[in-house]
């Protein structure tokens, strides 16, 4: 407790009245001091309007100094409302986390065992609760999700998709039927919460890569299970949104030849009352493919002699009645739901080598190591509910790498406009749109400190959140200096509150989690 009270004593916060010079704003910063030689990782995460939850972890299983959880939360204006500690047991490893409105959830596993715990945070007061059971040995954990007072757990036993079903009321553990089979990849877990039912989108490669939705009730029995063959086109990825009581949209990338490389993104409609046969053969039947080069903007990143060279270089092939293969790999985000329908945000990206050649669509590995993952751009697209495309836009992404790969492009919705950014080396680049047209060009807006006479030295896992209304997230770790003495450096975990007005110039930002740690989550 000692140690939690002294970071949050030296926390410091202050109200930041700088010259309106950008499109994007400073108003709140907080800096807890961060010690480089402990291990310690830093999570915040969102709560909208309602404020922002810190956790601070510190200790390690690997030198076996003891495992602190700091949770304090702040209102929007970060200033503090409550903080807690919990104190977990060596024996434990983090393993995965999960956020719902009401609670924060992290999933934890003595080493080694089949002994898994729970914890609960309330997020409106800070109680904690756990709750331990065992569900399987060797179990490879790849996926946490909450639904009611259920946790679902997927992963893998023996190379083989198992999703579990734990009960925080009995303990009880139920695996969900049909999934134990070789070859099989789970792709994600979809949690629907007004139909009460869980979707297991998985793919395999057997069979020409066939991709599937199984969905189950709260009771963990089968309801149904569509299957998309994948002859012709592949389903990579799949994310899920309900548009109304009977139907939810399927939209995610798809490849030609059964390849994590993307050709373009698709979409189908998934009915929910109708028996298990009708609603697949809608389903497959009425999925469309929408190839790169059929969106609008997608290729806009580029500059324009090498953009009209490679579509010149693709309609030509199917003048010869040939495909062109696009070679992207693709992160796509949670589907974000509209009034009109929905947007899907989703980034470009390839794996980088230090000394590699870099190609169109891809890489030639070099001799030397991995770097870690470079984006290239974000795209976005717009679907009303009945699946059709509306428009699509694209934000070029400038230099950035990233050691893991994670969402790095946030997007606030402001009325009819949408302001897209991302942040790096202490750097926040905005973009405005309002569907396929760009109101405002990519601007760069620099993180400020709490202090004119100081300079920020180096930055480092910049992370951004859009929070709620026209407000963002911004957190990392600085080295920050006087100006007239770089000799004199402190280190920092930095949250500075960044505020989008459209009248007199302001700067945006994006979300995601911050970690600085041996041994932290995955």
């Amino acid at each position: 407790m000692l140690r939690f009270l002294f970071i949050v004593g030296l926390l410091t916060l202050s109200l930041l009245a700088r010259p309106a010079r950008a499109q994007l704003a400073q108003s709140m910063r907080i800096e807890i001091p961060s010690d480089p030689n402990e291990a310690e990782s830093f999570d915040v995460t969102p709560l909208g309007d309602r404020g922002v939850l810190m956790t601070i972890r510190t200790g390690s299983v690997y030198d076996n100094t003891p495992i602190r959880y700091q949770f304090q939360k702040f209102n929007t204006n970060l200033k503090p409302l409550w903080r807690t500690e919990f104190r977990q047991d060596i024996k434990f490893r983090p393993v995965l986390s999960y956020d719902t409105d009401q609670y924060a959830y992290h999933l934890f596993r003595a080493y080694d065992t089949n002994r898994f715990q729970f914890l609960r945070l309330h997020l409106e007061d800070g109680h904690i609760e756990t709750f331990e059971g065992s569900l399987i040995e060797q179990f490879d954990v790849q996926h946490f999700k909450i639904m009611g007072s259920q946790a679902y757990i997927g992963g893998y036993h023996h190379s083989r998709p198992v999703v579990l079903a734990f009960s925080f009321f009995d303990q009880s553990v139920k695996v969900l039927p049909g999934m134990y089979v070789n070859r099989m990849e789970l792709s994600s877990l979809e949690i629907d919460e007004a139909r009460q039912e869980v979707n297991v989108l998985v793919h395999s490669s057997r069979r020409r890569c066939t991709f599937s939705i199984r969905t189950y009730n709260y009771d963990s029995k089968l309801l149904r299970t569509i299957n998309f063959d994948g002859a012709e086109n592949s389903l990579i990825s799949g994310k899920l949104l309900p548009v109304n009581e009977q139907e939810s949209l399927l939209v995610g990338n798809y490849s030609t030849d059964c390849t994590p490389y993307s050709q373009g993104i698709y979409v189908t409609r998934i009915r929910h009352n109708e028996p298990a046969d009708v609603a697949d053969e809608a389903a497959v039947n009425g999925i469309q493919y929408i190839e790169f080069s059929q969106l609008q903007n997608f290729f806009n990143y580029l500059k324009p002699h090498r953009q009209q060279k490679l579509l010149a270089r693709a309609m030509k092939k199917k003048e010869e009645g040939k495909d062109y293969k696009f070679r992207y790999r693709l992160l796509v985000h949670d589907l974000q739901p509209t009034p009109d329908g929905l947007t899907l945000v989703a980034e470009v990206y390839y794996p980088q080598y230090r000394g590699a050649a870099l190609a169109y669509g891809g890489y030639l590995r070099g001799a030397d190591r991995y770097e870690g993952f470079r984006y290239t751009h974000a795209f976005i697209c717009g679907f009303d509910r009945q699946g059709q495309l509306l428009w699509d836009n694209c934000l070029p992404i400038k230099e950035l790498l990233s050691p893991d790969l994670t969402e790095m492009v946030q997007v606030s919705q402001q009325g009819n406009r949408m302001v897209l950014a991302y942040p790096n080396d202490g750097e926040i680049t905005t973009e405005v749109i309002q569907g396929s047209k760009v109101l405002k060009e990519t601007e760069k807006f620099k993180l400020q400190t709490n202090a004119e006479n100081e300079k920020v030295t180096f930055s480092a896992q910049d992370n951004l959140m859009a929070w709620y209304d026209r407000h963002f997230l911004a957190c990392g770790f600085q080295k920050i200096a006087p100006s007239k003495n770089y000799a004199n450096q402190r280190e920092v975990f930095y949250l500075n509150k960044l505020t989008y007005n459209e009248d007199a110039k302001t700067a945006t930002p994006a979300s995601a989690t911050t970690r600085k740690s041996a041994g932290s989550e995955r």
